[in-house]
C-alpha cells in the first residue's frame, strides 16, 4: 500500500540503463528514513543490511544502489509530484488528527544552493506524537512562509487538532482559517503583532490578575542549569476590541526560561528570557508548557534531518 501512493511518480532516468528500479529505491529510502537513517550513505547501508527482508516485497535482482545513485535519483525527481504522493501516504497513516498536536514551521535548507543561487525554504507540518512529517511546501523565500502556511493547512484534515506555530505564523488570516477548520492553536507572539504583544505583556505584569502557574524541575545538561515556569491568563482580561480581532482566543501564556551556564565550579550567572503565546484552548499551565516545548520537536527531529539530506556533501538540489 505504501508504494501504491507513489505510482504517479515518474522515473526521470532512461529506463533501458536503469539497474535499480524506481520502486525498489523508493522502498529502501522510505523504510530507511523511517528507521532513522539521516543521509544517503545510511540509507544505502540500511538497504544492504536489510536486503533479505526487502526481497520479500520486491526482487532487488541487482541488490541495493549506492548512496551516489540515491542522491542523483532523488535530485531528479519532480518535487511537487513527490510531495503530493508523500502527503497522500501520510494521510493514510494519520487519517484523523483530532486530539493530536501538529507543529508547523519553516526552514532554510543549508547546502541547497549552488553558486549564487538562493537557498531553498521548506514549510513542514510535523505530527508531534507520531514523529512523522505530514506535509511540506517549498517556498521562494523565508518571507513566503506566511502564504505557504494556509496552503499547507488546506492539504491536512486538522479538525480537532492543536496546531502550533512560531511568531511568523501569528497572522489573523491563519487564525481565522484554523478556527473555520475547527482546529485549536497555540501561537508564539512577538512584535510583528505589536498591539497584541503589548497587551499580553501588560496582562502578566499586572499584579491584580491572578495567573495559573506551573514549574518544571531543574534540568542539568551540558554544563547548563535550566528551569522553566509557565503562567496562564484568561484572554477575557484583554481589551474586548483586541479579542474580537483574534477569533477563538481564550488564553494568553508566558514561558519564563532561566538558563545558567556553569564553567567548572563557577557560574556565569543566570539569564532569564520571557516568551509569550496566544491560544484558543483553556488548559492547565503544565499542559501548555508541554505543548509549547513539544513544538520544537520539528526543529530537533525534522529540520535536522532535512539539513543533513540537503547538505552539499550529501545531496545537491538540482534546479531547472
Amino acid at each position: 500500500p505504501m508504494l501504491q501512493e507513489f505510482e504517479a511518480l515518474e522515473d526521470p532516468r532512461q529506463s533501458a540503463r536503469c539497474l535499480y528500479p524506481l520502486q525498489e529505491m523508493l522502498l529502501v529510502a522510505l523504510c530507511a528514513v523511517c528507521s532513522d537513517a539521516d543521509d544517503w550513505v545510511h540509507v544505502a547501508e540500511w538497504g544492504r543490511y536489510k536486503l533479505a527482508w526487502l526481497r520479500k516485497w520486491l526482487p532487488f535482482e541487482q541488490g541495493v544502489a549506492s548512496h551516489d545513485t540515491f542522491s542523483r535519483l532523488f535530485g531528479l525527481l519532480d518535487p511537487k509530484v513527490f510531495e503530493a504522493c508523500f502527503v497522500r501516504w501520510m494521510q493514510r497513516l494519520s487519517p484523523a488528527l483530532a486530539g493530536q498536536s501538529i507543529a508547523i514551521d519553516g526552514k532554510s535548507l543549508r547546502g541547497s544552493h549552488e553558486g549564487g543561487a538562493d537557498m531553498a525554504h521548506i514549510v513542514s507540518a510535523w505530527h508531534v506524537e507520531r514523529g512523522v512529517t505530514l506535509g511540506l511546501l517549498r517556498t521562494a523565500a523565508k518571507s513566503n512562509e506566511i502564504t505557504a502556511i494556509p496552503e499547507l493547512l488546506q492539504t491536512l484534515d486538522v479538525h480537532g487538532a492543536t496546531v502550533t506555530l512560531d511568531a511568523l505564523g501569528c497572522q489573523r488570516e491563519i487564525v481565522e482559517q484554523l478556527v473555520e477548520r475547527k482546529a485549536d492553536y497555540v501561537i508564539a507572539l512577538k512584535n510583528n503583532q505589536s498591539g497584541l504583544a503589548e497587551a499580553v505583556e501588560a496582562l502578566f505584569d499586572a499584579p491584580e490578575h491572578p495567573q495559573a502557574e506551573a514549574h518544571e524541575p531543574l534540568d542539568k545538561a551540558n554544563g547548563r542549569l535550566h528551569t522553566r515556569r509557565c503562567r496562564v491568563c484568561p484572554a477575557q482580561r484583554l481589551p474586548e476590541a483586541l479579542r474580537q480581532r483574534w477569533p477563538g482566543l481564550r488564553s494568553a501564556v508566558r514561558i519564563e526560561s532561566t538558563r545558567e551556564v556553569l564553567k567548572g565550579r563557577k557560574s556565569a550567572g543566570p539569564v532569564t528570557e520571557w516568551r509569550y503565546y496566544i491560544s484558543s484552548r483553556e488548559l492547565p499551565a503544565a499542559e501548555f508548557s508541554q505543548i509549547i516545548q513539544q513544538h520544537w520537536h520539528i526543529e530537533n527531529r525534522c529540520h535536522w534531518v532535512l539539513d543533513v539530506i540537503f547538505d552539499e556533501d550529501a545531496c545537491r538540489v538540482r534546479r531547472d
